[in-house]
């Protein structure tokens, strides 16, 4: 996250954001509001306990087993994302597509800091937040990798296509920044609560697989399950509350360390998400389904103008809608064009004009996307 805006003598975001004890007093407030809802009796606390075993399950494993993953082959080749891009110029606005279309928002990330220190152009920033999809893409992938495998590419594909027509029509680069962009914490070696999280998502990826194949796991382990959610959704919930870092690990940081803790900031968003969700339905009775029938032709312009709104929480909670059967195709690949995560903040931080200005670049292919998927393939997915 971002950290410094070219201010002599400001101090790190990350720096900022430790404060004085191990854990954050407003998260520390909101995991035990957490905590509460769950142990209630009742249907508040049925809800509320289902919508946190759905959580960790269908995403929170995934996503944990990605980042470990994906961190342990970085540590192993080595990557070097800004020598990458300086050595090849000419293939930046790929290049910064393909980070920008992983799953999550390290990559696009990645690519800010890079532009932020003049190595890339505007082209490129605009390819990475064009072609990122946020944490959104990990619940996606999660729960329907059939519809993950157009978004991911087809986002990808539009990235490319935007960084180049930014390049050739507005060029521009961040003037280079005195500090880098991204300043995270460091975090040594693993810790207990790191090989804690592996201990609880390992099984979990179990059940959650189990899931996805249509397979209800407590026919065959009975509760098992859903203690081992909600373990580790405790775990997660207050490894988020006492994190020494803003979403975004360092990369010399160890894989299972950087694993636990952007899995529980992704989570975070998630359980928002599906909690919103779960009360909105199922304590209010509304008909979602109904209610966006009555304005169909306009879910596409709401989920792109959703996807200006800078942070994961908002398209994670689009994409939810979509996979509940509450919005079209075209509203979820309208979104996922025009949001730009969490890699948002550092270039706002920055350079706010930029910012702006890259991310409405971002609408325009969406807009043309998502509004020719609406006409042209209403009944995709």
């Amino acid at each position: 996250m971002p950290s410094q805006s070219g201010t002599a003598g400001r101090p790190p975001r990350s720096a900022l954001a430790t404060g004085p004890g191990p854990f954050r007093p407003g998260r520390l407030a909101l995991v035990a509001l957490l905590g509460l809802l769950a142990v209630l009796p009742g249907e508040i606390g049925v809800v509320t306990r289902g919508a946190l075993t759905d959580a960790y399950l269908q995403v929170s494993v995934f996503v944990a087993a990605t980042l470990l993953l994906f961190y342990g082959v970085e540590r192993a080749w080595h990557v070097d994302v800004g020598s990458l891009m300086r050595r090849h110029r000419r293939f930046q606005v790929p290049i910064a597509a393909l980070f920008g279309a992983l799953p999550g928002c390290g990559g696009a990330i990645v690519v800010v800091a890079a532009y932020s220190s003049g190595h890339v152009g505007m082209g490129a920033v605009t390819a990475t937040l064009t072609a990122t999809m946020g944490d959104a893409a990990f619940l996606l992938i999660a729960t329907r990798p059939d519809v993950a495998a157009v978004v991911l590419p087809l986002s990808f594909a539009t990235g490319i296509l935007s960084g180049y027509a930014v390049d050739w029509l507005a060029p521009g680069r961040l003037a280079t920044a005195a500090a880098p962009a991204c300043v995270p914490a460091r975090i040594a070696r693993p810790r207990a609560r790191d090989f804690a999280s592996l201990a609880l998502a390992a099984p979990g990826l179990v059940f959650g697989a189990m899931l996805l194949a249509d397979t209800d796991p407590a026919e065959t382990f009975g509760a098992l399950p859903q203690w081992v959610a909600l373990a580790g959704i405790a775990l997660g919930a207050l490894i988020w509350a006492a994190s020494p870092v803003d979403a975004i690990t360092s990369p010399q940081d160890p894989p299972l360390a950087r694993m636990s803790e952007e899995t529980s900031f992704v989570t975070a968003y998630v359980i928002m998400a599906y909690l919103a969700y779960e009360y909105l339905i199922t304590l209010t009775g509304i008909d979602l389904g109904q209610l966006f029938d009555t304005v169909a032709p306009l879910l596409p312009l709401i989920a792109i103008a959703v996807g200006l709104i800078p942070g994961c929480g908002p398209q994670v909670l689009v994409t939810t809608l979509f996979l509940n059967g509450l919005i079209p195709f075209s509203a979820l690949i309208g979104n996922a064009i025009s949001n730009d995560g969490d890699a948002l903040f550092p270039a706002l931080a920055l350079d706010p004009g930029a910012a702006v200005r890259a991310t409405l670049y971002s609408t325009i292919p969406a807009l043309l996307v998502a509004y020719g998927v609406y006409f042209l393939a209403p009944g995709l997915f």
